[in-house]
């Protein structure tokens, strides 16, 4: 065999980008190197992987599709090596690849990372964000090992381990009529302006709360950032849904914000650790899902208030704040 597991490497990041540029950013490393490794492995194997198109990037072959498939399961088998290396001296190492939803990633990807990688010290790991959506394709191209997202729509190919129940929680400023409460019914809410988290399945989640009591919400505006729509809620432009609820109640202009239970709707949402079903689970994947098996639980998650702490009272939010 006259070429490198770097090269095959170097192939796959441009198969999955379908760019010499972009490949080269993700793994760190020259654009001439990549297309060295490119022409190298066609000089190699006699096939043509790429067809070039001028200033818009490359498109795989028959073959290089093929290859592709075959290069992830010659690096997944290398990385078996390392499996076995743990096993003879009971260490847990080698690499992960952790996908997280970016709307939960503030909160737990830092601790599970940084409590991981003390527990583990001979683990490589790296941490990607996206949507529910992105992480699964992500799973099916080998680009991570597992990710921690909501189970919503989960598809069949796909195994979900469930680590905690979320409940959902209505998001209002400090100085909205009913900051002071205890907990409000989303009916209560309804004649309210509304701000929707507009993300594919996350979406229409927060919809069918709404139509558990059969109301209609009163949409003012849309935003796929949970950043913004903190901050827009605490300007008092409206008030929105969640399933987290930070220990940090400031928004990111700086104004306070309340977190209410919602008492009249009962659908908890399921997080926890998604895996591609026909891929068999490496020891260092193993060792994280027990790692986030000990540090998620209902009623316990990184970065969020205690699922029993009562919501502040918005005079506390404003003398704090």
């Amino acid at each position: 065999m006259r070429f490198t597991l770097r090269q095959l490497s170097y192939f796959i990041a441009a198969g999955e980008t379908l760019s010499v540029t972009k490949a080269a950013e993700q793994v760190n490393i020259s654009q001439p190197s990549i297309s060295a490794a490119i022409s190298h492995l066609e000089t190699e194997l006699n096939v043509q992987l790429f067809i070039r198109h001028h200033a818009q990037g490359l498109s795989l072959t028959p073959a290089g599709m093929r290859l592709l498939r075959a290069a992830k399961e010659s690096l997944r088998a290398a990385a078996g090596l390392y499996e076995v290396a743990s096993d003879l001296n009971d260490r847990v190492s080698g690499s992960i690849k952790v996908g997280t939803f970016f709307t939960f990633a503030p909160l737990i990807a830092p601790e599970l990372w940084a409590g991981f990688s003390r527990r583990y010290q001979d683990v490589q790991m790296t941490m990607t964000e996206g949507g529910e959506a992105e992480l699964i394709e992500s799973l099916r191209l080998a680009r991570i090992d597992l990710a921690l997202t909501y189970n919503l729509n989960m598809p069949p190919d796909v195994t979900f381990i469930e680590l905690a129940q979320l409940r959902s929680y209505a998001l209002v400023g400090a100085e909205h009529r009913f900051a002071g409460r205890g907990s409000i019914r989303l009916a209560e809410l309804l004649d309210d302006p509304f701000i929707l988290i507009d993300l594919p399945l996350t979406r229409d989640y927060f919809l069918g709360l709404f139509r558990q009591i059969g109301g209609v919400p009163h949409i003012v505006m849309e935003t796929s950032s949970t950043a913004s729509l903190r901050s827009y809620v605490a300007a008092g432009i409206g008030y929105g849904l969640m399933t987290a609820r930070p220990v940090n109640q400031i928004a990111e202009n700086g104004l306070p914000l309340v977190y209410l239970p919602l008492e009249d709707v009962s659908t908890p949402i399921s997080f926890g650790i998604a895996c591609l079903s026909e891929i068999r689970r490496s020891r260092v994947v193993e060792a994280f899902i027990a790692h986030c098996q000990e540090v998620i639980r209902d009623g316990s998650f990184p970065g969020m208030l205690p699922l029993d702490t009562p919501a502040v009272p918005a005079a506390e939010v404003l003398r704090t704040s």
